[in-house]
C-alpha cells in the first residue's frame, strides 16, 4: 500500500514558474552572508539601515548600518537618502516587524529597499561581528562569511 505524499500533495510549479518565483523572492530579500561580503568588499550602491530604536542600535548593529528608526521615516526624514542607492533594512529577526515596516515605507515614498532575511538576529547566528555605539563603524577585513 502506497502512503500518499503530504509534500506532492500540492505539486511542484513547472521549472519556469519556479524560476521567476524564486527571481523575485531574490529582489525582495538578502542574507547576511551576502551583505556581509558586499560590505566587506566596500560595495557603495547599497545602504544598510538598523530600523529599531536608537538604544537598541548603541547596543549592538551590523557593522556600517546607519540608525534610522521606522517609526520616525517619513517624506521629511527621508529628504537627504540618496534615490540611487539600494537601501538595507533590518531589525531583531523574525519575530519583529519593524524591517519590514521601514521597507514599506521607504518604498511608498520611492525608493529600492530590500529587507535583510533574519534581521540581526540571523547576522549573528552566522557568525559576523557587530558595531556598538552610535556610530556606524565599519566591517573589518578580519570578519569572516561563513558561506
Amino acid at each position: 500500500m502506497s502512503i500518499p505524499s503530504l509534500v506532492l500533495q500540492f505539486p511542484a510549479p513547472d521549472p519556469e514558474q519556479s524560476a521567476a518565483f524564486m527571481q523575485a523572492k531574490l529582489a525582495y530579500h538578502t542574507d547576511s552572508a551576502d551583505l556581509a561580503q558586499d560590505l566587506l568588499n566596500g560595495v557603495n550602491a547599497i545602504v544598510v539601515i538598523d530600523t529599531r530604536s536608537p538604544d537598541l542600535y548603541a547596543a549592538g548593529h551590523i557593522p556600517g548600518a546607519i540608525s534610522f528608526p521606522h517609526r520616525t521615516m517619513d517624506d521629511h526624514s527621508t529628504s537627504s537618502l540618496e534615490r540611487g542607492k539600494t537601501y538595507v533594512v533590518y531589525c531583531d529577526g523574525i519575530g519583529c516587524n519593524g524591517s519590514t515596516k521601514g521597507a514599506w515605507k521607504l518604498a511608498r515614498l520611492g525608493f529600492k529597499v530590500k529587507e535583510l532575511l533574519g534581521g540581526l538576529d540571523f547576522w549573528k547566528r552566522d557568525g559576523h561581528p557587530l558595531a556598538t555605539g552610535m556610530e556606524p563603524g565599519r566591517l573589518g577585513a578580519s570578519a569572516q562569511c561563513g558561506c
